[in-house]
């Protein structure tokens, strides 16, 4: 088998036209079309290059007496775990997909009660305090304190569930992988397909979080507690409906990119340790958002509390980058 047809075996394999190959080895495609019609070599670098975007040896590409035979104990290799590479099979690759599809849908949905839950709780307590109802402010206060604490375990049951549809795929996110024949075309085909919605859904769930602060400074304005509850409520409506956008479609966008070894789950990072300061850092912030909300019952102007936290996030990144490279 010789070098012309190799690349041809490899580049059909991982799904991609001779100019996507060549954008990736930094070639014109026509140096590729005359790679693969054996018409001319490609220098010791490309032939590097090549093996190390294929995943073979360099042996492979230039000695025809190894065939695509020689390939196979690598990759049983791989499955068992002795080349730290892990394989991935057309069906697996489909059910990671649809369960990540699935699951994507019940974590937004998660998010969404989560910043719903707020919601009654807020307007039960203006509503009781102006009389509007037959509760007291604080008996509002509680009556939606008990739905806020029922739309929180309908949240937890969602993450819980879909964390354990996922948790046998975890390797994805933390070992590098190869896959076998026609996945990677099969996965580029789904993400294509995909591709339209993943753009309509982030720019509308951004936007729709950029507007939700109209409501509460119309609500401010007012001078009417009433209204400026409801401009909370409707701040939050808002904000659910775009975070559940973003959620929705940036799960199912990363499992692609999983599969794909790209965007933030490439070999280099997946192997790359990673630090613990983010996670504290979040759990901080959301441990004072509620300590704060439920001491002071002043829900209407706690929301400050994210936007200032994902200003600091930025800091806090870039001192645990410094550690991480130390």
């Amino acid at each position: 088998m010789i070098f012309a047809d190799k690349l041809i075996d490899l580049r059909k394999k991982n799904g991609w036209s001779q100019e996507e190959l060549a954008g990736q080895l930094g070639v014109s495609r026509q140096a590729v079309s005359k790679w693969e019609g054996a018409q001319s070599v490609p220098d010791l670098a490309k032939v590097i290059a090549m093996a190390d975007l294929f995943g073979v040896s360099t042996d492979y590409l230039l000695k025809d007496e190894i065939g695509a035979e020689a390939l196979v104990p690598a990759r049983e290799a791989a499955d068992r775990g002795e080349a730290g590479v892990r394989w991935v099979s057309m069906e697996e690759a489909n059910d990671y997909l649809d369960a990540a599809r699935v699951s994507s849908g019940r974590i937004a949905l998660g998010v969404l009660l989560c910043i719903l839950s707020p919601i009654p709780m807020i307007l039960l307590s203006i509503l009781g305090d102006q009389k509007r109802i037959p509760l007291s402010a604080d008996q509002g206060g509680i009556a939606g304190l008990i739905l806020l604490i029922l739309l929180a375990a309908g949240a937890v049951f969602l993450f819980v569930t879909s964390g354990l549809r996922l948790s046998r795929y975890e390797y994805l996110e933390k070992e590098a992988i190869d896959t076998e024949y026609g996945v990677t075309g099969m996965v580029k085909e789904r993400r294509v397909a995909f591709e339209r919605t993943f753009t309509t859904g982030l720019t509308v769930g951004i936007i729709l979080c950029v507007l939700s602060v109209i409501p509460i400074l119309t609500g401010i304005f007012t001078q009417d507690d009433l209204l400026a509850g409801i401009g909370v409520c409707v701040m939050l409506a808002m904000c659910a409906a775009g975070v559940w956008l973003i959620v929705r479609v940036c799960i199912e966008w990363g499992s692609y990119q999983k599969l794909l070894e790209e965007g933030d789950y490439t070999r280099k990072t997946k192997l790359t340790p990673k630090g613990w300061l983010s996670g504290a850092y979040w759990s901080l912030a959301t441990a004072v958002f509620l300590a704060y909300s439920f001491w002071t019952k002043d829900w209407a102007n706690s929301w400050i509390i994210w936007p200032v936290a994902g200003v600091l996030y930025a800091v806090v990144a870039q001192i645990e980058r410094g550690m991480m490279k130390k």
